[in-house]
């Protein structure tokens, strides 16, 4: 779709020949894992149906080029697919958390729900008391069923593929520099085919004004159609 937008004359199988010459990326076999619990939260079932709906979160570990820690938590609006931060740290606790959604509640207001796993700085008391006081409802997966919270996993694959495999940080600070600029990339300038090869912060803005990407300006306004968990292809 980029190149496209640029101008090149080519279709889908030249460009995936070129893909596999290049071993851009490999697909690896998942063995199947055996389902836990009934997925009540999961978000198949429980799928997001506007902005600010579901949000998720999830951490991602990282090392340094000495061999330092990083954490990163990485939090996802899940309808548009906006990654709303990425916050890098040596550590987390569930202070942490709270600050970190406390400034995005102040910016962008505050979701119906947050998917999120049983991590224990999501299932602190800090955490789980500051949301029930904002109101906002928690959806926690099975445990050992990360397939249950599919956009940020999706998203966290992203990330790792397209940033953290093709970056040797020497620093915490750069860390931070390196992955914000990512974010912005991703957010304003990465097509995403769920949402129609728009951006998600396109996507977003189009929503708010009423007027979806797949309709032109002045059309009447449908129900918008439902995002899928399920990955890029």
């Amino acid at each position: 779709m980029l190149l496209r937008r640029d101008g090149w004359r080519l279709n889908v199988k030249r460009v995936h020949r070129l893909w596999k010459a290049e071993g851009l990326q490999i697909r690896r076999k998942q063995r199947k894992r055996r389902r836990l619990g009934d997925g009540t939260n999961a978000c198949h079932r429980h799928s997001p149906q506007h902005v600010d709906h579901v949000w998720s979160y999830d951490f991602v570990s990282e090392r340094t080029e000495r061999g330092g820690r990083l954490r990163l938590l990485n939090v996802v609006d899940e309808y548009t697919r906006e990654c709303l931060a990425i916050e890098v740290s040596r550590h987390f606790t569930g202070t942490d958390v709270v600050e970190l959604l406390k400034e995005l509640f102040m910016v962008r207001g505050q979701p119906d729900y947050i998917r999120s796993d049983n991590g224990p700085e999501f299932t602190s008391k800090a955490v789980k008391k500051w949301l029930a006081a904002s109101g906002v409802g928690t959806l926690f997966i099975e445990p050992g069923s990360p397939w249950e919270n599919g956009y940020i996993e999706s998203f966290n694959g992203k990330l790792r593929d397209e940033c953290l495999n093709g970056e040797l940080f020497l620093s915490l600070s750069e860390a931070r520099y390196i992955v914000n600029r990512w974010r912005m990339d991703y957010n304003h300038h990465r097509p995403h085919s769920r949402l129609g090869w728009q951006t998600p912060a396109v996507f977003a803005q189009w929503f708010r004004k009423k007027t979806p990407p797949w309709l032109p300006p002045g059309s009447a306004t449908p129900h918008p159609p439902e995002p899928t968990a399920k990955s890029e292809p």
